[in-house]
């Protein structure tokens, strides 16, 4: 059986193939607005999201004109996206964490990002990775259900333990590279339903072979 080491080479050289140049596709123009944007993101697409986000910052164009916002008005606005009552109460307390606490800046630092509501690991690497170009690797769905079908992580394994094996695995120069291109592999090419198994060069290493 061929070695996750030796696998991964082949699995990145595909990717490289597929997809060279990949990055974000959630909108944003400000800083806090990305944030923002990966906490809705949750259980959702991005696709959904930007529709959402492109009325709400369009609406209110700065942290105190969001701060200022009647939280109804938040859940209106986003109510097309899941979880979206939730969600709107985690966009108010992002908002006024980050005017209180942070003097109106994205903090870089990891432990700080998700005190902040809505933040978890996956979404602060995110937010490091994308604003700060710090690397990386954040696990959602699609990296982790990639990482299961190629065999590179068990299907016991939880985001974090995932996340860690990848790190093992790819170079750290690369790591923010390869998050990206494993969630459009995910995305758009290895899908949950009805992946496109016969135009793969993957096929040797994965279990729904």
């Amino acid at each position: 059986m061929m070695k996750n080491k030796d696998k991964i080479v082949s699995i990145l050289s595909f990717l490289d193939e597929l997809f060279p140049s990949v990055g974000c596709e959630l909108e944003y123009k400000k800083d806090y607005e990305l944030v923002i944007a990966v906490m809705l993101s949750a259980q959702t697409t991005d696709k959904s999201v930007n529709k959402v986000t492109r009325v709400l910052f369009d609406k209110y164009k700065s942290l105190d004109e969001l701060n200022n916002a009647p939280l109804f008005d938040i859940e209106e606005t986003i109510k097309s996206i899941g979880l979206y009552k939730n969600k709107a109460a985690n966009l108010k307390g992002i908002v006024k964490d980050l005017i209180e606490r942070f003097d109106y800046k994205v903090p870089s630092d990891k432990n700080e990002l998700m005190t902040l509501p809505g933040v978890g690991n996956k979404t602060a690497g995110v937010i490091r990775a994308e604003i700060f170009k710090i690397p990386e690797l954040p696990v959602d769905t699609h990296v982790a259900r990639i990482s299961k079908r190629l065999g590179l992580a068990k299907e016991s394994d939880e985001p974090i333990i995932i996340e860690q094996k990848l790190k093992k695995l790819i170079d750290e120069k690369r790591w923010i590279k390869s998050h990206h291109q494993f969630i459009h592999f995910g995305r758009y090419f290895c899908l949950a339903k009805n992946p496109k198994c016969e135009e793969c060069k993957l096929r040797d290493f994965c279990k729904n072979r």
